[in-house]
């Protein structure tokens, strides 16, 4: 098995439990209005991991601490465009968004999102086949078909 494989598995399981957790610590503050204060919490534990990943990788020099003007820029952008996003999961979480429909949107639309900004980013040098657009399709109708379904 390929290395990244490893990681890609550890973060769908991890992402794939976020939303019912962060519910649920929405729920254990003990009140309605609770979305933020369990964001505080989200935020706090990105610190904390980027700041312990880090310290790992510069004392195991398997890192170096070598900075760019455009590396920090993009890097800040697109820790910006994250919170923003789990933000907005905390927000639709709160209005009444229930994590077996929240999970199954946001799972499904943000790969098609991902690839369509990554087409622009890094333009593919021949168009894709008529199988992408069908694989943009299915994945769509397997949300649709999540949420139709979901347990009661």
């Amino acid at each position: 098995m390929k290395p990244w494989i490893i990681f890609v598995v550890l973060t769908i399981v991890c992402w794939g439990a976020y939303v019912p957790t962060l519910h649920h610590g929405q729920l254990a503050f003990g009140s309605r209005n609770s979305a933020l204060r369990a964001f505080l919490f989200v935020g706090l534990a990105y610190f904390l991991a980027s700041v312990g990943a880090l310290a790992y990788l510069i004392a195991t020099k398997s890192e170096p601490l070598e900075m760019t003007r455009k590396g920090m820029s993009v890097s800040t952008i697109a820790g910006i465009l994250g919170a923003i996003g789990a933000l907005g999961i905390v927000f639709a979480i709160k209005n009444g968004g229930k994590p077996l429909a929240v999970a199954p949107l946001v799972f499904a639309g943000a790969p098609i999102m991902n690839t369509m900004v990554s087409m622009i980013w890094d333009k593919p040098g021949k168009p894709p086949a008529v199988w992408f657009y069908v694989g943009i399709l299915l994945a769509g109708m397997g949300a649709a078909l999540v949420l139709r379904f979901k347990p009661a």
